[in-house]
């Protein structure tokens, strides 16, 4: 067996092509996040399963944070042509599963398998970025990514809504069958020229399976917390020990294994696990900015979900804005700290000065919401290419699994603790001598649904006053995890971006 490698690298052209075709696969996976959340309610209903609701959003992020390294490791031994190719039909056939459903339970079954999809589509899209653009020019084309991630979030509800409304809920499903015959025509046609390895490597079965099932388990859990269970209770505290015994697992696997999924020496790293650990706090503000601001606004001033709606929108607008600049900066100075420094500065004082805004101030709360996604813009591409940047091309698919695994493990656990302490920070401060006969869960449902209008006046401005302490309170706890951003950033060193285009190895034996 003989063993010759050449190298192929990609003209701006042929790069820009590229790019263009991730884009459709990265517009997918994000339109994916958002649009069902409006068709919750309906849908639930319409299966017989409103107990179930939460798990519908939940079912699909614990099966992306769990896939994306996974696929990442993948694409480093099978080649990203592969991987994503093989993502957009695991999403497609599982979209027409979604679309197809008849009980709760076999949807929350195709949206875990819809996340698995949704996993390759982001984390494949991002390291073949990695594998075609020189590190210092990555920047511009990570904000492009980012952009478009972005307008899908922003696109998701709107679209979602209007299906919903004048057409069926099911068509949220059906309308990704264009879209990924669309992202794998694209895809194709400007992937030709990325080979397929076929280098003989040995895959971590079993630290694969360790991880996947350590994570589910955990999140798991984690997301139980998040739908009102206590912290406490006996079978969380059983899935916790269960999946700390697979993790510890896991981690021994790793050590002895020839060609770990994740290598821990890329955790030993100071930039990928700093820009981890970013990457992680952003997307817990970011997820508490999502859930709890539109929450507080119909809660405490019985606005409507579209009132609600639209103080999101400069925070979806704000985050490309940072992105793109912060992305063109890295290409100019060729150099990343200062941007994700300004990121983890001011994304702790956007979450602070929220706490003490009035939930009916719309202009602060766009201005707050606007400065919070600036930052989480800045930081979004400068972590991605600063932990590229500091690893080998054969762990690049790995490294960006990471920080892919980062992003959507920081969603997963800041929908599910922050909640958790809303809850219980309402039964602390709602006052025990009314005489409104619900506990401090149902609180919330009721606030949200103006039953509470009919109420004494005293009552209901008590349970103002006790929600509005309960939201600054943990906008302050999610302001003080944003701290912790800042000494991450100042931890990591501050290489400074090559220059040199990627040169993608083509093996043959």
């Amino acid at each position: 067996m003989s063993d010759s490698s050449s190298t192929i690298t990609f003209t701006h052209r042929e790069a820009k092509r590229v790019v263009l075709g991730l884009l459709v696969a990265i517009f997918l996976g994000g339109l994916e996040q958002t649009i069902v959340a409006v068709a919750l309610p309906l849908m639930s209903a319409d299966l017989s399963g409103v107990e179930y609701l939460a798990w519908v959003i939940s079912g699909y992020l614990i099966a992306m944070t769990v896939a994306t390294p996974i696929y990442g490791k993948l694409g480093d031994i099978y080649g990203r042509r592969l991987m994503l190719f093989s993502a957009i039909v695991i999403f497609l056939l599982s979209s027409v599963l979604c679309a197809m459903a008849t009980t709760m339970p076999v949807m929350i079954l195709a949206r875990v398998i819809q996340g698995v999809g949704g996993a390759g589509l982001l984390a494949v899209s991002q390291t073949i970025v990695g594998d075609i653009i020189s590190p210092r020019d990555r920047g511009r084309y990570q904000g492009y990514i980012s952009t478009a991630f972005a307008i899908a979030s922003v696109t998701g509800p709107v679209v979602g809504g209007l299906l919903t409304e004048y057409i069926s809920w099911r068509w949220i499903f059906w309308i990704n069958v264009p879209l990924c015959v669309l992202a794998y025509l694209t895809a194709r046609r400007a992937l030709d020229k990325l080979p397929i390895p076929k280098l003989r490597r040995s895959i971590d079965y079993l630290g694969a399976l360790l991880l996947t099932i350590g994570l589910t388990i955990l999140l798991i859990a984690i997301s139980r917390v998040g739908h009102g269970t206590a912290l406490t209770e006996n079978l969380n505290l059983l899935l916790y020990g269960v999946s700390v015994a697979v993790l510890a697992s896991f981690i021994w696997q790793e050590k002895r294994a020839p060609d770990p999924v994740i290598p821990l020496m890329l955790l030993r790293n100071r930039a990928v696990a700093a820009s981890s650990l970013m990457l992680f706090i952003a997307f817990i503000q970011m997820i508490c900015m999502t859930i709890l601001i539109p929450l507080r606004l119909q809660m405490l001033t019985h606005a409507g979900a579209d009132e609600a709606a639209v103080q999101l929108l400069p925070l979806s607008l704000s985050i490309p804005v940072g992105a793109w600049i912060a992305g063109s900066l890295m290409t100019k100075l060729g150099h990343y700290r200062r941007l994700q420094l300004a990121g983890t500065v001011i994304l702790p004082i956007a979450m602070a000065a929220t706490a003490y805004t009035p939930a009916d101030s719309t202009l602060l709360i766009i201005l707050c919401t606007s400065l919070g996604g600036f930052a989480i813009g800045l930081l979004l591409p400068t972590s991605a290419v600063a932990a590229q940047n500091a690893v080998e091309h054969r762990h690049l698919g790995v490294a960006t699994g990471v920080i892919g695994f980062s992003r959507s493990l920081g969603a997963a656990i800041g929908i599910a603790v922050l909640t958790a302490v809303l809850f219980a920070l309402l039964q602390q401060y709602t006052p025990a001598g009314l005489s409104l006969s619900i506990s401090a869960t149902d609180v919330i449902g009721e606030m949200v649904e103006g039953a509470l209008q009919t109420a004494a006046p005293e009552e209901r401005q008590a349970l103002v006053d006790a929600g509005t302490l309960a939201f600054r309170h943990v906008f302050l706890l999610s302001a003080g995890i944003a701290l912790i951003g800042i000494a991450a950033c100042l931890s990591a060193p501050d290489r400074r971006l090559s220059e040199k285009k990627p040169e993608v190895e083509s093996h043959h034996y």
